[in-house]
């Protein structure tokens, strides 16, 4: 399956889930936010952060995707259609 197209599904499974794309990777390639924090050398709470929505630094998310091996696309969920909200 191309990349792209693997993206997109993973993505769209992620979405469905609920979880947050960081922590969805994080967790599926076996890693703590301690074991991650010390791979990317950042702080926990930055980790934390960053997967509870507060944080978005691309600086950041360039660090996590390298120390993850994973594109820093599949770290950020864009919102669909249907995710957005309407003007009433």
């Amino acid at each position: 399956m191309p990349n792209t197209a693997r993206n997109a599904v993973s993505n769209n499974i992620i979405a469905a889930s609920g979880l947050n794309p960081l922590k969805a990777v994080r967790e599926t390639r076996g890693y703590t936010i301690e074991e991650l924090s010390l791979t990317c050398g950042l702080a926990v709470g930055e980790i934390v952060d960053i997967e509870d929505g507060k944080d978005a630094d691309p600086a950041k998310l360039r660090r996590i995707a390298s120390a993850l091996q994973v594109p820093e696309e599949e770290l950020i969920m864009m919102p669909t259609e249907e995710d957005r909200p309407t003007q009433q």
